[in-house]
């Protein structure tokens, strides 16, 4: 009788042996297929990535908005009465300059959009010359986040370098002539009155109106690239942002 039992004590060692093999070989094969490995990024690979994310950004956003109505009709980054100046359009309605201002707000993007269109190389300039030690956390960052970065570390330079081109398309849209009437008019009727007077710095107001407006755009084209694959209109785009969404 106990030599009937003998062969087995031999047989199930070796049948649990083969078995354990078989569900490792299994299990080998689903972690294989369910995560499939991505390509390792370098830092300087995320660097070069997001840089040319900005890039294609601004070259959009400058496409965009540097067309006629480009600011005018984008409810978004439409420029409007200089902030600090409401009392003149206020006064400058009463005294039924209603058209004046019009013209006026209208004129006003149309220097906007002008100097858009010599924005793209001082931008480009900025993005290459562009100091990131760490693009792993740009990346990660969220929607936004490199052109964050951009505002952050580039707009006082952007401001110097922006402005003479923004005071050459105030002369050539001539937006002082839509200005002078208006704020000659207020400053005459509230002398009368003791108020102060007042003439904003439109130079000062287009810049910076229209680098927050390109600001804004571009965020918008970062957006994209990261959410949308066919947004990533180069290998490196789609290496790096692909690396985040997994497509």
């Amino acid at each position: 009788m106990k030599k009937r039992f003998l062969p087995l004590l031999f047989i199930l060692p070796a049948a649990l042996f083969v078995s354990c093999e078989v569900l490792e070989d299994a299990a080998g094969m689903v972690n294989t297929t369910n995560t499939p490995s991505k390509p390792s990024l370098t830092n300087d690979e995320v660097i070069s990535g997001l840089k040319e994310a900005l890039n294609v950004g601004i070259k959009n956003s400058v496409n965009l908005t540097s067309v006629t109505d480009g600011f005018l009709k984008n409810t978004e980054i439409r420029l409007p009465f200089p902030e600090d100046a409401l009392k003149v359009k206020e006064k400058a309605l009463q005294l039924g300059m209603s058209g004046q201002v019009e013209k006026f707000e209208t004129t006003l993007n149309r220097a906007a959009e002008e100097a858009t269109k010599e924005a793209l190389p001082i931008f480009a300039d900025a993005i290459k010359n562009m100091s990131i030690s760490d693009g792993f956390t740009i990346l990660n960052g969220g929607n936004g986040a490199a052109t964050k970065f951009l505002k952050d570390n580039t707009t006082s330079k952007l401001v110097t370098a922006f402005s003479p081109k923004v005071e050459a398309a105030i002369s050539k849209v001539k937006l002082t002539e839509y200005w002078n009437p208006i704020i000659t008019k207020y400053n005459a009727a509230v002398k009368l009155t003791g108020g102060e007077q007042m003439n904003p710095d439109l130079n000062k107001y287009v810049t910076e109106k229209a680098i927050s407006g390109l600001f804004h755009m571009v965020e918008i084209e970062e957006n994209k690239i990261r959410k949308d694959p066919l947004a990533r209109v180069s290998d490196i785009l789609v290496k790096v942002f692909g690396s985040i969404t997994g497509n």
